[in-house]
């Protein structure tokens, strides 16, 4: 039997967990078919999703359509959880992309179909809703193929559009079909000039199947999900169109991890996609950063239920238990053949989460450090001088998520500061410094010296001998200078810069008579990682650095008649448009304002705007205060030692 591991993908409140609950129904995995409103779908299984309706986690439940079984991916549509689509969109063979009839192409519609292009994932497009009154066909199309820029074919008519009747008819000979299919079918349009007649229906079809498996063209179907309108040409669409799955089951292991959940007892539970190979309870598996785990236990998705396997083979998804080191983005043996890098965008805000009761501040921690290893672009921050953990996100829905998570799955009550961006900084110019062992005041047994200066990423390099020390204290030194790195004279991490060992020197290992190991007389690692970043603070003072704040680009449309009092509001808010027409404006934003953006947009376009952001880098913070240090950091608590030796610089 074939298997397709298929994502529904869409804009919030387009429809896509309904039509999931269809598909369900439709393919007897379900007998009644759930409801969002009512808090009783499948796929949405988390009480805050009950509670708002809305998709926060991935879902993976299976059916079968005749010889194919469905792998089949509910993914969030909330823009503040696109890391939770993008985790998802490297296991797929093909996706559905739902698009509400009534609203049409949004923003978030096209950030995921800029995706699934980039990524080359073949792509059937269902158009939800059309049984509510203003749903649109021809218009729709058309934004389709200009607004998504991808070439797409539509395959029925619908009859009874905006009425509770409205059904969907598919074409026999899909109108245009050969005008979609020439401009990637050289021979398909040689074999037209030479003979029209040569060039069949049955021909048309197959060049079809083909395209819409390279992603070169999207098929789009429309329908309902609530009344089941088109839902059985989609189900017949998917089988014939989309490609199932590759791989060798006997080739060696490669699987990818895409997301991670505990169990009721606090095991961790990882769910991987398998591209090749085959793995058995009680393989010992290889992932990335060189970790080992041995699986103890096997779940593969069969029939809409998870049923205990033995093994898990190529193509399949499956849940594996006993990997306790693992995380979301790991490989499992070797890398997928031809998988893309990850295209995270990093998160642009930050949070201090605060317990109710100061008592709770451990459990807090634990807590937030599951649902970090849960997703793995929610960065911890521990704040030890002040006992304050700080959380990055992507908006405000998030920050909700996390703190009905941690009351409802951990019993803690908690409050946030005020949401707050998260900058950079980049050094300015080049810096040096160094510390000899045996020299006052350093009261290390470890010789460190280290220039910092401007660079691409993050790259540690020696200008020392590679056996000038032992391969362990160089790589600690290595560590924490990475470590070190995360908070700058300004408490931002710094980002772009160049750090090199120039001078090492150490005291080896000395013994008294009898073996007796003499602490005082003999270099440790914990020197170097004591040492370590009092010397880069010093260089990083002597470089000098400048703080940058997160900016997004910005697409704004709007009616025309309301571009003069959008402009001003944009400029208060500091925007920079760069392109302006009569109805559109492309620019730039802060990252800080695009929520406040997002709020004043209806009242300023009669609710009619439709704005589109995307996390476009840096620039530097602009305004009185450059430095823009973070409020609660001071870069120079790590020691006493500290202290003394910056004020030397």
């Amino acid at each position: 039997m074939r298997t397709l591991n298929l994502g529904i993908l869409a804009h919030v409140d387009a429809g896509k967990t309904s039509l999931t609950e269809r598909l369900l129904h439709a393919a007897g995995v379900i007998d009644e078919i759930g409801s969002v409103d009512d808090g009783n779908t499948q796929t949405d299984s988390l009480a805050l999703e009950r509670q708002r309706g809305i998709t926060i986690k991935s879902a993976v439940v299976s059916f079968v359509i005749g010889d194919t079984s469905v792998n089949l991916i509910d993914t969030p549509g909330h823009p503040d959880f696109i890391a939770e689509v993008e985790r998802v969109l490297n296991v797929l063979d093909g996706a559905v992309l739902v698009v509400s009839a009534v609203e049409g192409v949004q923003a978030q519609t096209r950030v995921l179909m800029r995706t699934l292009r980039r990524l080359g994932i073949p792509t059937l497009v269902f158009v939800n809703k059309i049984d509510r009154r203003g749903a649109r066909y021809d218009g729709l199309l058309d934004d389709l193929a200009s607004k998504l820029s991808v070439p797409v074919v539509a395959m029925g008519s619908v009859t009874g559009l905006g009425t509770g009747g409205a059904s969907f008819a598919p074409f026999a000979d899909a109108p245009g079909l050969l005008d979609v299919l020439a401009d990637h079918g050289d021979e398909l349009v040689a074999a037209y000039v030479a003979d029209e007649d040569s060039v069949s229906c049955k021909r048309l079809r197959a060049e079809l199947v083909a395209q819409t498996g390279q992603a070169l063209v999207h098929p789009v179907f429309f329908g309902s999900a609530i009344t089941g309108a088109g839902v059985d040409a989609l189900i017949a669409g998917v089988r014939e169109l989309l490609p199932a799955a590759q791989g060798d089951p006997g080739g060696p292991v490669s699987g990818t991890v895409f997301k991670v959940e505990r169990g009721p007892a606090g095991e961790k539970i990882t769910y991987v996609r398998m591209f090749s190979g085959t793995v058995r309870t009680r393989d010992r598996l290889r992932f990335t950063g060189g970790q080992e785990g041995k699986v103890t236990a096997i779940s593969v998705l069969d029939h809409g239920s998870a049923a205990h396997r033995q093994e898990v083979a190529a193509g399949q998804i499956a849940r594996l238990w006993g990997l306790t080191d693992i995380q979301i983005g790991d490989t499992i043996g070797e890398p997928p053949k031809g998988a893309a890098e990850g295209h995270f965008a990093p998160p642009t805000l930050e949070t201090v989460v605060l317990p109710a009761r100061r008592a709770d501040n451990g459990a807090l921690h634990l807590a937030l450090t599951q649902l970090a290893e849960q997703d793995p672009l929610i960065g911890l921050r521990q704040d030890d001088l002040r006992q304050e953990v700080s959380v990055s996100l992507y908006g405000e829905v998030q920050k909700e998520v996390i703190q009905a998570t941690l009351l409802n799955d951990f019993g803690l009550d908690v409050t946030f500061r005020e949401t707050t961006t998260i900058c950079v900084e980049r050094p300015i110019g080049a810096g040096s410094a160094f510390e000899l062992i045996g020299k006052d005041p350093n009261p290390f047994l470890a010789t460190v010296g280290l220039r910092i200066e401007p660079g691409s990423g993050v790259e540690f390099r020696l200008e020392v001998e590679l056996g000038s020390l032992p391969y362990s204290f160089m790589k600690t030194i290595e560590e924490t200078v990475h470590e070190t790195l995360l908070q700058g004279l300004h408490g931002w991490q710094v980002i772009d810069c160049v750090v090199t060992l120039t001078h090492s020197g150490y005291w080896a290992r000395q013994s008294h008579m009898g073996g007796v190991f003499d602490k005082s007389m003999s270099s440790t690692a914990g020197d170097f990682r004591n040492l370590t970043p009092l010397v880069l603070m010093v260089a990083l003072k002597r470089a000098g650095t400048r703080v940058y704040e997160p900016m997004h680009r910005f697409t704004l449309e709007l009616p025309a008649d309301t571009l003069g009092p959008a402009l001003p509001v944009l400029a208060r808010l500091g925007a920079v448009p760069r392109t302006q027409a009569s109805s559109l404006i492309e620019g730039e934003i802060p990252a800080a304002r695009v929520h406040e953006l997002e709020q004043r947009l209806p009242g300023l376009t009669r609710g009619e705007g439709v704005l589109e952001t995307a996390f476009d880098g840096y620039r530097p913070v602009r305004g009185p205060s450059p430095e823009r240090p973070r409020t609660d950091h001071n870069p120079l608590d790590r020691k006493e030692y500290l202290l003394h030796v910056v004020r030397r610089v």
